[in-house]
């Protein structure tokens, strides 16, 4: 392409959003991404496409009552900005405008471009503290139809149009080595092509170069994610709150979610803010079927699961199945092991355990209703019982003598006492006596079923865990789970990549996961859910239009 106006570095959801919406305005777009075209979409492709909409016709419908200054509210207990005069002072004024955005047009636009949402609305990271504390107050968590690939598709359907018209000229393996730079101004990029690689998404593709490139442009997009993938980073930037980093994890994400872009975006001038500020999950087990190396799936649990440190000592609140995931993380820390445990029942199972991602999701992914109505039936769902049958982390026995037994072979650690194990389960069984109760986490799943969307397809009814009717039991060993990046550069409202005097750099833009969705640092400590998506949608969109009405 003669006459670049914009190049945008990374194909991910954020470019891709960012890429249509500058070609829409008619502006000519060179995309680049070091993986080959089969990962166009990144991660977003992979997701299990949940968005955090407020006040949307889809609560209303099932009951649920919310508001912008509801969810405003969620938001700030949540993040718990306290650097607010420095490295959140942009963070918090991405969140309000966020906010904003999912309580106002973003179900709209979304539909106009065909995007429709599962009538579920899900009750994510339910918090577990008071009204002004971590977690939401009501569901949001809107699955699209179609997860991660419905929402990359309208994306990429328009980005196809914008290459046949000759707007946008999309390169992969093209690897972005540096940010060049004129009188202090971003003028383009410089790197290598690598080697044409047949790798599908998700696998390894060969890092062979075969020669140099270098392009110019009036704006220069970084939209190229976070560091999930390099576990050496994660482990670099871990903070000391949170305890140890772990020896050992599985990884949610591939190995090209390396950060390449943020240390070569710093060394051009770029600020990163909130380093030390990251989401990853609790629940992660071991792909049986792996796409990419140490490839780990995230459970998504309902509350009923009784969760274990491994030493067999039961957590307390509020770290509960799909309450406060930060919490649990420390808590696991702290004991000076990286896994965990479920203790649950085949009832638990059928209706509690759903895998996060598109490809875990057959019926969602593939808009079959049928398969969908299919969960309602007896039996874990297909691809939980897969892993049942052939993942490495799961334990299945008719007593509880036999599932501690399996769980001590599986680990080698001998760490569990059937014993200790036996006394707790029995002591939370006896709680299930009466509708009333002093654990806090039976009376939460009591709570969840006054939500109908729980009650149908989410909590399983109140049972005592070693009533063999309810069985067989199961065990699953949960290992941490790297995934997202919370800190990074930071930019302004419009998406400007600021320096370390706050200073707009020109010509330099940042947009999705590398900006800690926006200002370095949207999410503070914690997130809602839902709003990784969401703020790569975001921002990709708000980067893109700014960049437009700055060219002119």
């Amino acid at each position: 392409m003669v006459g670049v106006d914009v190049i945008v570095v990374g194909a991910g959801l954020a470019g891709l959003v960012a890429t249509v919406e500058l070609a829409d305005a008619g502006k000519r777009v060179l995309l680049l991404d070091q993986e080959p075209e089969s990962s166009l979409g990144g991660q977003a492709w992979w997701s299990f496409g949940g968005l955090f909409l407020v006040d949307s016709p889809e609560q209303r419908r099932m009951g649920i009552k919310d508001s912008r200054e509801l969810a405003w509210q969620d938001w700030l207990g949540t993040a718990g900005f306290d650097r607010e005069e420095d490295e959140d002072i942009w963070g918090r004024k991405w969140a309000e405008a966020y906010v904003d955005f999912a309580a106002g047009e973003k179900r709209a636009w979304l539909r106009r471009m065909g995007i429709r949402f599962f009538p579920v609305v899900g009750w994510a990271e339910r918090g577990g503290s008071l009204a002004e504390g971590h977690g939401n107050s009501v569901p949001r968590f809107h699955i699209v139809w179609g997860t991660g690939p419905g929402i990359v598709a309208p994306f990429e359907r328009r980005l196809r149009e914008h290459i046949k018209n000759g707007q946008v000229d999309y390169r992969p393996r093209h690897r972005v080595k540096q940010l060049i730079k004129n009188n202090g101004a971003v003028v383009g990029v410089s790197g290598s092509v690598l080697v044409p690689s047949s790798a599908a998404r998700g696998e390894a593709s060969s890092d062979e170069e075969i020669g140099p490139f270098e392009f110019r442009g009036e704006a220069v997009l970084v939209s190229s994610g976070g560091i999930g993938g390099n576990h050496d980073l994660v482990r670099e930037n871990w903070p000391k709150r949170l305890g140890k980093p772990p020896k050992r994890m599985v990884s949610g994400v591939p190995a090209h979610v390396d950060g390449r872009m943020l240390a070569i975006t710093e060394k051009a001038g770029g600020r990163i803010v909130n380093r030390d500020r990251m989401w990853h999950y609790t629940e992660g087990i071991k792909n049986w079927n792996p796409i990419w190396n140490n490839h780990g799936i995230r459970i998504l649990p309902g509350p009923s699961s009784i969760w274990l440190d491994a030493r067999g000592r039961r957590f307390p609140a509020p770290n509960f199945p799909g309450f406060d995931t930060l919490s649990t993380l420390k808590a696991i820390q702290e004991t000076g092991y990286d896994y965990s445990w479920f203790i649950l029942t085949q009832k638990i199972i059928e209706k509690e355990f759903a895998l996060s991602g598109s490809e875990q999701n057959p019926d969602l992914t593939d808009k079959s209703i049928k398969k969908v109505l299919g969960r309602v039936l007896p039996g874990a769902p297909g691809p939980v019982k897969a892993f049942m049958d052939r993942g490495e982390d799961f334990i299945v026995a008719d007593t509880l003598a036999e599932l501690v037994a399996g769980m001590n072979r599986l680990t080698g650690d001998n760490l569990l006492s059937l014993e200790s194990i036996e006394r707790q389960i029995r002591a939370r069984d006896r709680e299930m006596e009466n509708k009333f109760t002093k654990d806090l986490q039976i009376t939460a799943l009591r709570g969840a079923r006054h939500y109908l969307g729980d009650k149908w397809i989410r909590v399983a009814a109140p049972h005592q865990m070693l009533d063999p009717k309810n069985g067989p039991l199961i065990a699953v060993r949960l290992h941490i789970l790297s995934r997202k990046t919370l800190g990074g550069l930071q930019t302004d409202l419009s998406g400007k990549v600021l320096d370390a005097e706050g200073k707009a750099i020109p010509g330099l833009y940042a947009a999705g996961e590398v900006s800690g969705f926006g200002g370095g640092g949207v999410h503070g400590y914690r997130s809602l859910e839902g709003t990784f998506l969401g703020g790569c949608l975001f921002t990709g969109r708000v980067a893109g239009r700014a960049i437009a009405e700055e060219l002119g």
